[in-house]
């Protein structure tokens, strides 16, 4: 199993144990709740809260070609669940990587954060930016 998926299928094994006690003790819509409440977490903290990921050199290519910014990105780190969030739609006009799949990705966020993997990293033309600013990045993306 991929480590981007362990904290929501942790969720999920644990919602599901929670909701089991509930049903236990007789409460059916209170575990159904429960279980709800654990099901979007987990979704919340999975890769599907992402635009589709790809890799960091193909993601260079395009950008090199097209201008748009490279997002280095891991699953679960909140702050690059906040800037996903914090872009909106425009999160599709940029070119996601996740490090957690591309070891190369990885690689660059290393060389760029002093051996760090510290993310959310945005490449624009070239220069890495990490954790900037929502606003700063939304101003980068190409217009719609």
């Amino acid at each position: 199993m991929n480590r981007a998926w362990i904290l929501p299928m942790l969720s999920v094994l644990c919602g599901s144990a929670v909701a089991a006690g509930q049903l236990l003790r007789g409460s059916p819509v209170a575990a159904a709740a429960l279980l709800l409440v654990f099901v979007l977490l987990a979704v919340w903290n999975s890769p599907l809260m992402f635009p589709k990921a790809i890799g960091a050199l193909a993601a260079q290519r395009r950008s090199a070609v097209d201008g748009r910014p490279v997002v280095f990105w891991r699953a679960g780190c909140k702050y690059c669940l906040r800037l996903r969030i914090r872009l909106g739609r425009g999160a599709r006009r940029a070119h996601w990587v996740d490090i957690w799949r591309d070891p190369a990705g990885a690689a660059v966020v290393r060389a760029a954060n002093g051996g760090d993997e510290t993310v959310p990293t945005v490449v624009v033309a070239g220069e890495p930016h990490v954790n900037p600013d929502s606003a700063w990045v939304r101003q980068q993306l190409p217009p719609a």
